[in-house]
C-alpha cells in the first residue's frame, strides 16, 4: 500500500481505562505524546479514583469523564461512546505502545476489508530480556487458544485494541458492561460470522508484569474469565458459532484464498 496524504487517514481516538493508576498513566501518557500520528483525542475514563489519575489525565490535555459504574468493562464503554474518531484505539495505563503504534493501527485498518473489525495485536511484560518475552508468549498464548477455540476466531487483546466506531454503534448494546466479564472477550464475542479480529505486529506494546502475580487480582480473572463465557455460551454454543461462521461466504473466500498461497 503506498503513502496515504495525511487527510485520508481515519481520525483516532484513544480511550484509558484508569482507577488508582496515576503512576502508570503518566508512563503512558508519556509514550502516546511521542506517537509519530497524533490522535484525535485521548479519553481517559476515571472509575472512581481516589489518588491523582484524572488531575494528571486533565494537565496532560487529555478529555477526561467519570463512569461512577465500577469496572473495566462499564469504563470502556462510556470511552467508546464518547469517542469521535473513526477508529477508536484501546489500551491501559500500564501499556506502553512505541510510536508507531497509531499508525500500525490505522495502517491495519486501511489495508484490510470491512470485513475486519477489530485489530489487536501482541505484547511483552517490561521485565528483563528474555522473561518478558517468554511469560507474554505464555500468558498471551493461552488466552488466544482458549478463548479462539470458544469464539471461532482470534480474541482481541485489551491491552493493545482497535476497533471501527461504526462497528462500535452497531454492537455496543450486546457488549455488557458487568464488572464480571473480561471487556476484552466479551467484545471479541460480538464480532458476527463474516467478521474478524485482525492481528497486527505493528501494534504490539509493553506492559506491566502485575498480571503475573499471585494474589486475589489473578483469582478474580479466572472468575472473569468463566463469567464471560458462559454468558455468551448462553445465547451461542460454541459449536453453533462455528458452524455459523464456517457457512458465511466471507469463510469460504479466506479458505480457497490460504489455499491458493494468499493470492
Amino acid at each position: 500500500m503506498g503513502a496515504v496524504p495525511p487527510s485520508k487517514l481515519p481520525a483516532c481516538s484513544v480511550v484509558i481505562p484508569v482507577r488508582d493508576d496515576a503512576l502508570e498513566l503518566e508512563g503512558l501518557l508519556a509514550a502516546l505524546a511521542r506517537q509519530t500520528r497524533a490522535p484525535l483525542e485521548i479519553i481517559v475514563v476515571d472509575n472512581g479514583s481516589r489518588d491523582a489519575s484524572a488531575d494528571l489525565a486533565h494537565d496532560a490535555g487529555c478529555t477526561v469523564i467519570t463512569e461512577p459504574v465500577p469496572g473495566i468493562p462499564a469504563a470502556v464503554a462510556a470511552g467508546y461512546d464518547a469517542a469521535r474518531g473513526d477508529l477508536i484505539l484501546r489500551c491501559d495505563a500500564d501499556s506502553r505502545p512505541l510510536p508507531g503504534w497509531i499508525a500500525a493501527h490505522q495502517k491495519a485498518h486501511m489495508r484490510g476489508s470491512g470485513s475486519g473489525v477489530i485489530v489487536t495485536g501482541p505484547a511483552h511484560f517490561r521485565l528483563p530480556c528474555p522473561f518478558g518475552a517468554v511469560f507474554a508468549t505464555l500468558y498471551l498464548g493461552a488466552y488466544m487458544v482458549a478463548a479462539g477455540a470458544a469464539l471461532g476466531h482470534l480474541p482481541a487483546f485489551g491491552t493493545t485494541m482497535s476497533m471501527r466506531r461504526s462497528w462500535w454503534c452497531q454492537i455496543r448494546d450486546s457488549a455488557s458492561r458487568s464488572s464480571d466479564v473480561h471487556d476484552d472477550m466479551d467484545l471479541s464475542f460480538q464480532v458476527r460470522p463474516g467478521e474478524w479480529v485482525r492481528v497486527a505486529w505493528g501494534v504490539r506494546v509493553g506492559m506491566s508484569p502485575r498480571a503475573l502475580r499471585l494474589s486475589r487480582s489473578g483469582l478474580l480473572r479466572w472468575h472473569r474469565a468463566i463469567t464471560t463465557l458462559r454468558r455468551n455460551w448462553h445465547r451461542q454454543r460454541p459449536w453453533d458459532r462455528w458452524a455459523s461462521r464456517l457457512a458465511h461466504p466471507t469463510a469460504s473466500r479466506r479458505l480457497r484464498r490460504a489455499a491458493d498461497g494468499g493470492r
